[in-house]
């Protein structure tokens, strides 16, 4: 991959990753069809441009964003990728799925439902059907998939208390005989990761939206104590669910976190915006690149749901971004005064 941030190790592992990788949620149909043409054409596209970090769960389209990842890595060397999938989810058949309607947000044909199950049967159970379902002989990362209160709310502790207690000890074993060669969280809060610390050792930990250009809370704890772990940082929804990427000047309802941003977001982004347009930077752009300032971010993984969204994203990481654009944004209280910034060609 062409680009002036460098190829990041996972935590203590062995796997090296590009700064830009695949979110493959879109691969499942999120929201919508996407044919199988286009998702082909979608994650060729990713490979040509030197992504290889690709990251698909069993929930993603309940098994139809892990067959098609399957299927466009199958062919290319083993050296060229790393996979990760996720478990905490078991799929079962369903002869009654609706598969004609959403389902989870997905508008998947596959006629299964999903099932919470972080025990070790749990766990050995997704892994292994991940790895048929994909038809590759390894995984890279094992992640578990939305654990924590912002998922279970009242059940947390009974599902926490599988992971304690038998789940950690599958991950654990796992990795210990090479099956894969890191283990960690995918989810969308950082206390729970800060929680699972306590219970064993993990690689790294996909953090979707809450290190990004709106959100710094994670530099004063968190994102310290990864480093002390020794666990990377996979950063999903850099655009913290859409207003990042499509501003909020000329946007009726922009989305923050999966709903309509409040007014102090839309406020803020603006302010952002107003900067953006002062130094000719793409707000998009800007979005994309600050997460990996911070040393603990390996690589950044925008969900890619198109050929020409893949090339676009991949103008936009590439974009020449000043760096008086981010003193600027400090000085004003955009963002922390304490953020890391990005490598930027002035540096050189």
């Amino acid at each position: 991959m062409t680009t002036r941030f460098e190829p990041r190790k996972i935590g203590k592992t062995s796997l090296s990753v590009s700064p830009l990788g695949f979110g493959a949620a879109s691969m499942g149909n999120l929201f919508h069809e996407v044919s199988d043409v286009e998702a082909s054409a979608t994650l060729a596209s990713a490979i040509q441009l030197g992504m290889n970090l690709f990251d698909t769960a069993p929930r993603y389209g309940l098994g139809l964003s892990e067959r098609r990842v399957g299927d466009a890595l199958r062919n290319i060397p083993k050296n060229q990728y790393v996979l990760s999938t996720k478990v905490g989810r078991v799929l079962r058949p369903d002869s009654k799925a609706k598969v004609e309607t959403l389902r989870y947000g997905f508008a998947t044909p596959m006629p299964f439902d999903a099932h919470y199950d972080y025990s070790y049967d749990g766990i050995m159970r997704s892994y292994e059907d991940s790895v048929q379902r994909l038809g590759l002989a390894e995984i890279d990362i094992l992640l578990v998939h939305d654990i924590g209160v912002d998922t279970h709310g009242e059940q947390d502790e009974f599902y926490y208390g599988q992971l304690c207690t038998s789940g950690y000890k599958a991950l654990d074993e796992l990795r210990a005989a090479g099956q894969i060669k890191a283990i960690g969280l995918g989810v969308n809060e950082s206390a729970i990761c800060e929680r699972v610390m306590d219970i064993g050792q993990f690689d790294c930990f996909l953090l979707a939206g809450r290190y990004s250009l709106l959100e710094q809370a994670p530099l004063a704890t968190f994102l310290p104590r990864c480093e002390a772990h020794g666990a990377s940082i996979i950063l999903g929804g850099p655009y913290n669910s859409g207003i990042l990427a499509t501003g909020v000047k000329g946007h009726g309802s922009p989305l923050y976190n999966y709903e309509p941003a409040p007014k102090h977001i839309i406020d803020k982004v603006a302010q952002i915006e107003t900067v953006c347009e002062n130094f000719n930077v793409t707000l998009a752009a800007a979005a994309l690149q600050f997460p990996l300032g911070h040393s603990a971010v390996a690589s950044v993984i925008p969900g890619l749901g198109s050929e020409s969204r893949v090339h676009k994203t991949f103008e936009l990481f590439n974009q020449q971004i000043p760096s008086d654009f981010w003193q600027t944004l400090k000085y004003k209280g955009l963002i922390d005064i304490d953020s890391p910034l990005p490598f930027t060609v002035e540096d050189q």
